[in-house]
């Protein structure tokens, strides 16, 4: 399966220090912020925290393929995800590309739908507007945002919170706003942590349908 090379991400000189950051951090794991030397690095599924809410709107939507947007170590294709089934076989999935060049994962595609869980407060701010365009730019249907904003107990090999970017939870939906809305016809769902497990989940909303209504006024909800 081939990259989009039509769509390639370019990030910043400091963003692109960043991920290699995070190889390292992979391959030879990470202090946190107790003292505490971690070896396994990303190896969690995020997404398995709200797969209840996510279920729903898959089924709704029709959604067959997937995009793992730094996915991390998230296997799809493993069985525990809920009870004996994979993650692939709870919603019923076709195909899951997993990007993450972290490690080394740089296959891309356009998929139904495109899942990004604790990945943009690792991003450095001046590459934020690209990185979700990039992200709208391989959706089809669906994009899925969860987004932490507290500091991370893992720290960076500077010794920086290996969460960068906290702000929060209206100011990201404010700015993922103003790029979905460049994308009217795909819908998105926010989910952003203000502590582990827990998240605001703002309504979902598409762009498009705001056209239809006979209001002006697009209510923050």
């Amino acid at each position: 399966m081939k990259s989009d090379s039509k769509k390639r991400l370019s990030l910043s000189k400091k963003g692109e220090e960043l991920i290699e950051h995070y190889k390292n951090m992979v391959n030879h794991g990470y202090q946190r912020t107790d003292g505490i030397y971690v070896k396994d690095t990303y190896d969690s599924f995020e997404l398995k925290h709200f797969k209840k809410l996510i279920q729903p709107e898959f089924k709704y939507w029709n959604i067959k393929s997937v995009l793992d947007y730094g996915g991390g170590g998230s296997n799809w294709d493993k069985s525990g995800f809920s009870g004996e089934l994979s993650a692939k076989d709870f919603f019923n999935l076709e195909k899951v590309i997993n990007y993450e060049p972290a490690r080394h994962s740089h296959d891309i595609i356009s998929c139904d739908s495109v899942v990004c869980f604790d990945v943009l407060e690792h991003v450095y701010l001046n590459d934020l507007n690209d990185v979700v365009t990039h992200i709208y730019s391989h959706a089809l249907k669906l994009v899925i945002i969860q987004v932490a904003c507290y500091e991370a107990a893992a720290l960076l090999p500077t010794g920086e919170n290996a969460h960068i970017t906290i702000r929060p939870p209206i100011w990201w939906k404010g700015f993922i706003d103003s790029i979905s809305i460049k994308f009217p016809h795909i819908s998105t769902m926010l989910f952003c942590s203000t502590k582990y497990k827990h998240a605001e989940l703002f309504k979902i909303w598409n762009n498009a349908q705001f056209d239809e209504k006979e209001e002006y006024s697009v209510k923050l909800e």
